[in-house]
């Protein structure tokens, strides 16, 4: 008995091993152009991390297409510039939601936009645009986003990484506050999330909508959204709707939104 129980614990652990060694695989994004004829080819950052995870040929990799599609790869060639590495199988990334959410946050100081990045990435956003809007205390215009685009561009792929997502969500900028209502009511279902007035449970928003295969979250900068906005905002056809009796920070309202949604339709 003891002889079979131990047996038993060597292939429990064999196929934990087994099965963490995929889930953990390191993780690559490679442009579709850089995919063909079952080949990845990786070079620049990520050819470097190659270098600093100390990978050899015959090792094991994920590359993901940023369409959602993983690609488990053995690496077959490792050169000064490039590597490659040859697809084994593909299949959908099963980390990626079966809704594609849009993020509308209002632009905030500091490094709270960063967060607002990381944490909605790892959430499962598909896209992450910020705006100002009238109680906003950063202000946004083409002259000045350029370089904060680019960083956040850079957060949103190492979340991407980090959480096993499929795709790198866009993170963009909009400068007019009526084209941040358009884009959100592009979705099927599209929430703005109000801290005072009439509003309704986002429970009951969820809850209540029709089937769905996008939405948009719409929240505010530091200091909540003027009146005038919630009225334009519903006018749009946005449900305005609250996220409960607490006061949320303004880098925490679209990551707790975005959490409530991926639980109401089973992405949690």
């Amino acid at each position: 008995m003891i002889m079979i129980a131990k047996q038993l614990s060597y292939r429990l652990c064999a196929g934990f091993i087994m099965i963490c060694e995929v889930i953990f695989l390191p993780r690559f994004f490679a442009a579709a152009c850089n995919i063909a004829k079952g080949v990845v080819i990786l070079s620049g950052a990520d050819k470097e991390h190659i270098k600093v995870l100390r990978l050899k040929i015959g090792d094991r990799i994920t590359v993901c297409d940023g369409s959602g599609r993983d690609h488990h790869c053995l690496l077959t060639k490792i050169k000064n510039d490039t590597a490659e590495a040859e697809i084994t199988a593909s299949e959908p990334s099963p980390a990626e939601p079966s809704v594609k959410c849009t993020v509308l946050a209002g632009i905030s100081k500091g490094e709270r936009s960063d967060y607002t990045v990381q944490k909605c990435t790892e959430a499962g956003a598909a896209e992450i645009i910020f705006f100002s809007s009238a109680r906003s205390v950063s202000r946004i215009n083409e002259k000045n986003t350029a370089g904060k685009t680019a960083r956040w561009q850079r957060i949103a792929e190492e979340a991407a990484k980090q959480s096993g997502r499929g795709m790198i969500p866009k993170v963009s900028c909009v400068f007019e506050f009526a084209d941040t209502l358009n884009i959100a009511v592009s979705s099927d279902l599209s929430l703005f999330l109000y801290e005072t007035g009439e509003r309704i449970p986002l429970k009951k928003a969820l809850c209540d909508a029709r089937p769905f295969s996008s939405a948009a979250v719409m929240t505010g900068p530091e200091g909540g959204f003027e009146r005038f906005e919630a009225d334009l905002a519903a006018a749009a056809g946005l449900i305005l709707c609250s996220l409960g009796p607490r006061i949320l920070r303004c880098e925490t309202a679209p990551v707790v939104a975005l959490s409530a949604l991926m639980f109401h339709t089973d992405n949690l």
